[in-house]
């Protein structure tokens, strides 16, 4: 079985957008790597919420541009009346019955790859119901003062990192942990 990772960019002062809700400039020093690809190649569903999933503006593009070209599945308390444009590869489905059933169905749709599951929303729900297997973090070379904080509303959750591996580009640090839930 695959595992389920939770990744996201931030700014170095942990914020995922700016004060306006932008996240251009998170991406601006941006690169690919071997490790990306293999990332990709290896993912078999994503999760991620309703606001992750319209932030790139036409969810019809997805079907013929996002980078993962799999199964998605969009946690939201109300889908769209519209469905969003789909392919072969890529399918929408809109959950409403939580995070649980939503890596649930990833699950099945992944078979043995790995599920990515983004949006800071959806990652502290995650986080929250321990089903998350590892955590992955790029840190873009900005400050941006406010916005959305990745680790915001997790209240007195106590969650132990090991270090996996980092993945140095010229601009931006990428650290892959193995999350450790403590059973206090």
């Amino acid at each position: 079985m695959g595992k389920v990772y939770f990744g996201m960019t931030i700014s170095l002062d942990g914020f995922v957008n700016d004060r306006n809700g932008n996240f251009e400039k998170l991406f601006a020093s941006f690169e690919t790597n071997e490790e990306l690809a293999s990332m990709l190649r290896n993912t078999g569903a994503i999760v991620m919420g309703r606001n992750s999933f319209e932030a790139g503006g036409d969810v019809d593009s997805y079907a013929d541009s996002y980078e993962f070209q799999v199964p998605l599945f969009v946690l939201t308390n109300k889908p769209p009346v519209k469905h969003p444009k789909e392919n072969d590869k890529l399918t929408i489905s809109f959950v409403t019955d939580g995070i649980e059933s939503a890596i649930r169905r990833a699950r099945a749709s992944a078979k043995e790859k790995d599920i990515a599951v983004m949006g800071a929303n959806v990652g502290q729900q995650l986080l929250k119901s321990g089903l998350v297997d590892e955590l992955q973090i790029t840190i873009a070379p900005i400050l941006l003062g406010s916005g959305l904080r990745l680790f915001d509303h997790l209240n007195d959750l106590e969650i132990d990192l090991e270090k996996i591996r980092t993945i140095e580009t010229k601009q931006q640090v990428e650290i892959w942990y193995k999350v450790i839930y403590n059973q206090s």
